[in-house]
């Protein structure tokens, strides 16, 4: 999985951080507090990330309402399954990623891996 680009970046993360359908138009002024975007841009950059799989839209009015078909933690995981990927030995990768994790993150990994234990096969 390809990373996001900036401007692509920007806009799942205004989706995300909201948890609701939204506008171009509600994008573009968030985005707008921060720095200057055209309203065109985003619009194609929505277009593209709709076009990708990454967002769905429903017409209301004249506008499209954009929702994220993946959550911010999905795409993480992607991405960090990607760059397991590249591992010619993935357990060594896995260790050299623990040892950068803090005891909050270990912890929460001992969790998550004692509840996929506990999932049926």
């Amino acid at each position: 999985m390809r990373r996001l680009g900036d401007l692509e970046a920007e806009i799942m993360d205004c989706l995300w951080t909201w948890g609701r359908p939204a506008t171009v138009r509600d994008v573009v002024d968030e985005i707008n507090t921060r720095r200057p975007a055209a309203y065109t841009t985003v619009m194609t950059v929505a277009t593209i990330l709709f076009n990708k799989g990454w967002l769905t839209r429903e017409k209301q009015g004249q506008a499209w309402l954009y929702t994220p078909v993946r959550s911010r933690e999905a795409y993480a995981a992607a991405l960090m399954e990607d760059a397991l990927g590249i591992s010619e030995d993935r357990p060594a990768a896995l260790a050299h990623f623990i040892e950068q994790m803090n005891e909050d993150e270990v912890a929460a990994l001992r969790e998550a891996l004692r509840a996929a234990g506990r999932r049926p096969a």
